[in-house]
């Protein structure tokens, strides 16, 4: 069999990996042809690949980014007065000429959902889920995630001593438009006095609350931790900036913040990480042997398994109310500003 893959939008911690655990399997151990898509669905419009292998997936394990590159090509997003309408039948015309017996796409919500589109033209594919954002449907956790909780919970610790030091709010902004796991797990491990994530919204009068209530006890310094999806009543300004003002503004304690950005998703990958791209590499190409398409690998527990696309296509994962980290830190005085 000779099998196509890419990686499409964000970069991600593990891609790397994850591209090995499905080319090394499909080269050793079922004896598969590989090619790699280069930069997304544009290395599709553009015949832009490469022959995979084993030479060329060795060392890249430890590697951040994607060393196929990626794109936020989006083949079926219809622009008036484009010839974006061409895009799907371009990928098919190159699927065939590559002659693929199957694509591999290696993504986020978006990319599963493209994943979808394409199998319904009748492309065998398989997705694999990713993102630091942790908002894929159908699967326990994205590789990308642990390693982005894990810079965002340092950037977290080292924020404390300057708090301390200088009796000061410190707002840290984190990524995640939709979701708030990042905020939500490194807030909770960095030891942040205050969460605040789109999926539960905020009232800034408890936020100020919870923060001259720590000065009561003492306590004349505060960590806010904040999605960059918080949606505020300045859509002007990052949300960080908004909350930092109106802190400083209505409680008089002097506040500061800061955008961790990029960093999340650089670097090399941690070994959760790395494991879990390998793992979900390795069941993609085991359904690929079996002639399982039109699936998304997931992790459901401790157990590597698949769903259909259908079923993950449109959805995203959000961080509930009575997810038992919010139950947990509500019941430590943490506050969730509701």
């Amino acid at each position: 069999m000779k099998i196509g893959i890419l990686s499409s939008g964000g970069d991600c911690p593990g891609i790397n990996a994850t591209i090995r655990g499905v080319g090394k399997t499909a080269i050793t151990h079922f004896g598969m042809q590989v090619i790699g898509i280069k930069s997304g669905f544009s290395g599709f419009l553009t015949k832009d690949t490469v022959s995979l292998d084993d030479e060329a997936l060795s060392g890249i394990l430890n590697l951040g980014g994607t060393i196929l590159g990626t794109s936020r090509e989006k083949p079926f997003k219809k622009i008036l007065n484009s010839e974006a309408d061409d895009k799907p039948r371009i990928i098919l015309d190159v699927y065939n000429e590559l002659r693929l017996d199957c694509l591999v796409c290696i993504g986020g919500n978006g990319t599963q959902k493209t994943a979808y589109q394409l199998s319904e033209l009748g492309l065998n594919v398989i997705g694999i889920p990713k993102t630091i954002d942790n908002d894929v449907w159908g699967t326990d956790v994205t590789f990308g995630f642990d390693t982005a909780v894990d810079i965002a919970t340092e950037a977290i610790d080292r924020l404390h001593s300057t708090a301390i030091a200088h009796k000061r709010v410190m707002v840290i902004e984190l990524m995640g438009h939709h979701a708030g796991w990042i905020t939500l797990y490194s807030g909770m491990a960095g030891g942040a006095d205050i969460i605040l994530i789109p999926e539960l919204g905020f009232d800034i009068r408890k936020v100020n609350n919870a923060i001259l209530e720590r000065v009561q006890r003492g306590k004349p310094y505060s960590i806010v931790a904040i999605a960059e999806g918080l949606e505020t009543n300045d859509k002007k300004q990052r949300p960080a900036t908004y909350i930092s003002y109106m802190i400083e503004e209505m409680t008089g304690i002097e506040t500061r913040e800061t955008v961790l950005g990029y960093v999340q998703r650089g670097g090399s990958p941690s070994a959760f990480d790395r494991n879990l791209g390998t793992r979900l590499g390795g069941y993609a190409t085991e359904l690929i042997a079996k002639g399982q398409f039109g699936r998304m690998v997931s992790i459901q527990g401790d157990k590597v398994t698949s769903l259909p696309l259908k079923e993950v296509a449109g959805k995203l994962k959000l961080v509930t109310p009575n997810h038992d980290l919010v139950v947990q830190g509500k019941r430590m005085g943490i506050s969730f500003g509701i």
